[in-house]
């Protein structure tokens, strides 16, 4: 079953290389979707997949690569715009 997640990551998630270990850690669990930082210093992503793997990224996501502090992740159900592959995105 397909599942469509959107990600509002809060805590020290810019300047550690967040969006790149997102980006990696989203195509090594076969999922498709984006991730960018926002102006207000937070990070956001889609995650698009199976519900399990969709799952374990949002365990991931709290985690975060070397350098991060997660403070909160916060996602909600979306419509499935139809991505294809995980890409990053420009600031917004």
């Amino acid at each position: 079953m397909t599942k469509v997640l959107h990600a509002q990551i809060t805590g020290r998630v810019q300047g550690v290389g967040y969006r790149a270990w997102a980006a990696s850690e989203a195509e090594r669990l076969g999922l498709a979707g984006w991730v960018r930082n926002r102006h207000d210093g937070t990070v956001e992503a889609v995650f698009k997949g199976q519900e399990d793997a969709v799952v374990r990224m949002l365990d991931e996501c709290w985690r975060g690569p070397r350098g991060a502090k997660v403070d909160n992740v916060v996602a909600t159900a979306i419509a499935d715009e139809g991505w294809k592959d995980f890409s990053v995105l420009p600031t917004a």
